[in-house]
């Protein structure tokens, strides 16, 4: 996690201090602290997260007037950091006039801390609320339980969103899931809603080449496919393998083999594999919130009480299964592209229906519990 912060004649809210002479000599995005290595041109992009993707790049094409607020979840380690750090240097690079404010949940409420302790409350507030752009804000979920500092949060939102100034937040989990106020969730979901999956297997297989050629390795596609079939939790673990094989290779003069690999990742290969869910639980969830039998949604009735739930089926199953869209299509009994249609219309769909945004996340409850 990053704290990084821009400012157009504005210094962190932790230095409130600052005179004004001094603000007039800083220019915008002057203090900019992205990951230099999160930009969009090397995110590896795969099925389960191409539409959280677009999303971003709509949003950094056109702030403001996209998708705001953009809220992208999904577990640790899948590059949601990744992306909105993109989303910063883009606009950084790209709109040099708007000013930008990437942090932490918990970097904010430091901030706060700070200025109650100060007495720099309303300087902070003027700091969140007027004088920046754009807001990216990583690890929402952190928000949860701190209801004083929730509400701060929420009123920033809603000051920035009524003057046109682009949000951009990251959760573990989507806003219905979240232990925060209706309030703060209705903001949340007044806009895109984007969930990122880990990644299928030939995703998992592109990361791992490429970090390995990022370090100068060569790792034969059989290596790639057998640590990306055994590691298969989130990108970070791929790294991790990455950097593991890197330092054995340099120190002991070895190139990368499958029994290499089977001995210096031993431990991590021998993780217990995360219970595998099924397309049968997906469909018996939808069926049950949706109030449709299992059969009509395994079927090819077109009406719209049964097509919208098996599009729904379909696209969690996307979310949620670690398989390729031709193999979600065999268990479907469609063809993958039918799949990717279904997907392509429910995360529409979601965007502007809040009952459909619920009965989505009640599915996912019931698979999930």
């Amino acid at each position: 996690m990053y704290y990084c912060s821009t400012a157009k004649k504005i210094i962190p809210p932790n230095h409130f201090s600052i005179s004004s002479s001094q603000k007039e000599e800083q220019s915008p995005n002057s203090d900019v602290k992205l990951n230099n290595n999160y930009r969009f041109e090397n995110f590896i992009e795969g099925p389960t997260n191409q539409f959280v993707k677009s999303a971003a790049m709509g949003v950094a094409l056109r702030p403001g007037q996209s998708y705001n607020p953009l809220f992208i979840h999904g577990g640790v380690g899948l590059g949601k950091t990744h992306i909105l750090h993109s989303i910063g240097h883009y606009i950084k690079e790209n709109h040099k006039k708007l000013r930008v404010q990437c942090i932490t949940t918990e970097a904010f409420i430091n901030d706060l801390v700070d200025s109650l302790r100060n007495k720099s409350v309303d300087r902070m507030k003027k700091f969140y609320r007027s004088e920046i752009d754009v807001l990216l804000v990583d690890d929402i979920q952190f928000l949860q339980n701190r209801l004083n500092f929730e509400e701060e949060l929420s009123y920033t939102f809603e000051a920035l969103k009524n003057k046109g100034a682009q949000i951009v937040i990251t959760s573990d989990k989507p806003p219905s899931l979240l232990k925060l106020s209706e309030r703060t969730i209705g903001k949340m979901e007044g806009g895109l809603v984007a969930h990122m999956g880990i990644p299928e297997l030939e995703t998992r297989v592109a990361i791992l080449q490429y970090k390995a050629e990022q370090k100068g390795l060569h790792i034969p596609h059989k290596v790639a496919f057998f640590i990306a079939e055994h590691i298969h939790n989130n990108v970070r673990q791929l790294e991790g393998a990455i950097n593991r094989l890197s330092a054995h290779c340099r120190l002991l003069d070895l190139n990368i083999t499958e029994e290499l690999v089977s001995r210096t990742l031993r431990e991590m290969l021998q993780q217990a594999p995360r219970e595998k869910i099924s397309v049968e639980q997906i469909l018996k969830s939808v069926a049950a919130v949706f109030q449709v039998r299992v059969s009509d949604l395994r079927g090819s009735t077109r009406t719209k009480d049964i097509a919208l739930p098996r599009q729904v089926a379909m696209y969690l199953a996307k979310e949620m299964i670690n398989e390729s869209l031709i193999m979600l299509g065999a268990s479907f009994g469609k063809t993958h592209s039918t799949i990717l249609h279904a997907c392509k219309n429910i995360e529409k769909k979601v965007a502007s229906d809040e009952t459909l945004r619920r009965q989505i996340g009640m599915v996912r409850r019931n698979i999930e519990s």
